[in-house]
């Protein structure tokens, strides 16, 4: 049976670590060949070397860079076209969050906030957006619930996510119909930041199943539990595939019922 990225390329920005490698995973398991890039390079030659032995040193091609460069983002892509000849799919995955208020958040937070946010989205999408014109390409975003359901002690990131879903929304518009994008909104996802936040937790006697149950408890998840970075890859994988062909300028929740907005 045909997988669903067989004979595609795919593009993965923050690719070594959590939802991005889950992602990378997914989509080599799913046939498809993998552009993968991340700040850290000793993690991301780690991560590709074994990606490369369980799926074919053929399939995968890493490099290590930031985002916001986007002299080294457009040599990325020039190595895809020259490894790979196409894409087909640019996920999205630069940045984390920043937390404070507004008060204590300062102009040079602001700005930093805002151009990881913004220029992580638009370096790549600029880079490799011949490539997705041509072959009727994807690209899906991710981004989080505070685009829309804001925290006060996350102020500058809510702002920030909210530019994203903006620009998201009129790209999907501008590129159509050549090109659709689409975006998932995260809530809380075991991984990165949370992995970190259970590691300095006050009492080191509680187990991580117990922190993150408590967790899902005070922030009222529905679900009663953080999701895991499979299941925000799934629905990534999904918004890229041949299956969404008539979906764009949507936005896919992956937040267990923690959406409050309608």
């Amino acid at each position: 049976m045909k997988t669903p990225f067989e004979g595609q390329v795919a593009v993965v920005t923050g690719g070594s670590s959590g939802i991005g490698l889950a992602t990378v995973r997914l989509l080599l398991e799913q046939g498809a060949k993998v552009a993968l890039c991340a700040r850290g390079e000793g993690r991301l030659m780690d991560v590709a070397a074994v990606l490369r032995r369980d799926h074919g040193e053929d399939r995968v091609l890493a490099q290590a860079f930031s985002v916001l460069d986007p002299a080294a983002v457009q040599a990325f892509a020039s190595a895809v076209e020259a490894n790979f000849g196409s894409c087909d799919l640019l996920v999205n995955n630069a940045g984390q969050g920043r937390v404070s208020r507004f008060a204590d958040t300062d102009d040079a937070d602001w700005r930093a906030e805002y151009e990881l946010k913004l220029f992580s989205q638009i370096h790549p999408i600029r880079a490799f957006l011949p490539m997705l014109r041509a072959s009727n390409g994807a690209i899906v975003a991710v981004n989080s619930l505070l685009a829309y359901q804001p925290e006060p002690h996350m102020v500058c990131t809510s702002s920030a996510r909210a530019g994203v879903q903006n620009l998201l929304k009129s790209l999907s518009i501008e590129l159509a119909p050549e090109v659709r994008v689409n975006s998932v909104l995260l809530g809380l996802v075991g991984s990165g930041q949370w992995t970190r936040r259970f590691a300095e937790r006050a009492d080191q006697s509680v187990s991580r199943e117990q922190w993150y149950a408590d967790l899902a408890r005070a922030k009222g998840i529905p679900l009663g539990r953080l999701g895991d970075p499979a299941e925000a890859a799934a629905a990534i994988a999904f918004l890229g595939s041949r299956a969404a062909s008539y979906i764009t300028g949507a936005q896919l929740e992956v937040s267990g019922g923690l959406s409050r907005h309608i």
